[in-house]
């Protein structure tokens, strides 16, 4: 995993797993992978990804069967989504606009590639 500079390690991590999550690749009630291990495949220091499973712990994304380890909350996939969705238009989309408007580009236009990238897509994702 390529880590950014702009974005703090552990919330990165979280994203990773969350990623994992949405993708189907960890399902509900799953054990996911301990801190050590993560901590390995990934190449840091285990009390990032424990501070990482805390946090997707608070937000109802994984829990803990003391013992055993971590496992994907039976709702999770729609956990993140809420969460993902609130950020994205708390933070993402007014930037978006703002982009939008500096460079005159019509809601139209978005239209327009917003449909392309849909059908492209659809034609790579198996339904």
């Amino acid at each position: 995993m390529e880590f950014k500079d702009n974005e703090a390690i552990y919330l990165q991590i979280a994203g990773y797993v969350s990623d994992y999550i949405l993708l189907g690749k960890w399902q509900a009630d799953e054990k996911i992978p301990s801190v050590r291990e993560l901590a390995g495949d990934l190449q840091v220091n285990p009390n990032t990804v424990m501070r990482t499973y805390d946090l997707l712990q608070q937000q109802e994304v994984i829990y803990n069967k003391r013992g055993l380890g971590f496992f994907v909350a039976p709702e999770a996939a729609q956990q993140v989504k809420a969460l993902r969705k609130e950020r994205f238009l708390q933070q993402e989309l007014p930037e978006f606009f703002k982009t939008v408007s500096l460079l005159d580009i019509s809601l139209e236009e978005v239209q327009e590639r917003y449909a392309r990238f849909q059908q492209e897509q659809a034609a790579i994702l198996p339904s």
